[in-house]
């Protein structure tokens, strides 16, 4: 059974609870920033702060509308991070979590790079990459993740993903009448075949800076799927051409010394 986390971002009054939860439930320290003039909390995501509530300000014919939005690691079906790792230190888990192993991850920072959400950041001091990992330790024992548990105007819903994205797709047919432009976010299948947080969206994606239409880079396929699996055709060619090599050069040797040896009893 998939998992997954809804938002509603027309529930969201942008109290932040869910990053308090999340910092709470992982121990994650302050991530101290500067007033830059903006009420959102911190500029993007870090080693530090695993989810973010972004707020938007957007005029929709001359109304100003605010956007509050829940950021975090999509947990993508088709995830780049996953495909990029080369240690596999990012992998998929039970209910569609994308899972990371800290003990295996040596910083290449290849996830950091290749997601088109541009949701893992690296730990300088620790050389790690790191993300929300969906409180797999909470899943696990059959509780939500902290920032679900956590939302007090219920904008934050956890479920098996089908009934997920039935909310999902019923909740977008009631807004409709007041945002034609409403819709749901996540379930269609996308360039990362789908992901496990949704959203029901106001507007368009973009409005909340979502990708409206997020890949996995065409260079990563060309790497992992072409590059590297030539790579080591040709290196196991270049092993098997000095395999046969040694083992010509071996039968020649040993075909000059019985060679040499005939003749010597000839002689004698």
């Amino acid at each position: 059974m998939e998992l997954a986390i809804l938002q509603d971002v027309s529930k969201c009054t942008g109290c932040r609870a869910c990053m308090v939860a999340c910092k709470q439930w992982k121990g994650l320290p302050a991530d101290p920033t500067p007033f830059n003039d903006e009420y959102q909390s911190h500029p993007g995501l870090s080693a530090k702060t695993y989810t973010l509530i972004r707020m938007r300000e957007h005029f929709d014919n001359g109304t100003l509308r605010w956007h509050f939005v829940k950021f975090q690691c999509m947990h993508c079906s088709e995830a780049a991070c996953v495909k990029a790792c080369p240690q596999k230190a990012l992998y998929y888990a039970d209910y569609g979590i994308v899972a990371f192993d800290r003990e295996r991850c040596v910083g290449c920072g290849y996830c950091v790079n290749n997601c088109p959400f541009g949701v893992p950041r690296l730990d300088e001091a620790a050389h790690k990459s790191t993300k929300c990992n969906f409180c797999e330790d909470r899943v696990a024992k059959g509780m939500p993740p902290a920032c679900a548990k956590t939302c007090p105007p219920g904008a934050l819903q956890f479920g098996p993903r089908d009934k997920m994205v039935a909310m999902a797709e019923a909740r977008v047919q009631q807004l409709k009448s007041t945002f034609p432009r409403a819709q749901t976010y996540g379930i269609q299948e996308m360039g990362v075949g789908g992901t496990h947080m949704i959203y029901v969206l106001q507007d368009a994606p973009e409005v909340y800076g979502l990708p409206a239409n997020p890949q996995v880079p065409l260079s990563l396929y060309i790497w992992k799927d072409v590059v590297q699996p030539l790579g080591k055709l040709a290196m196991g060619g270049a092993v098997g051409v000095a395999v046969v090599s040694y083992l010509i050069q071996r039968y020649r040797l040993g075909a000059e010394t019985e060679a040499g040896e005939q003749q010597k009893g000839v002689g004698a």
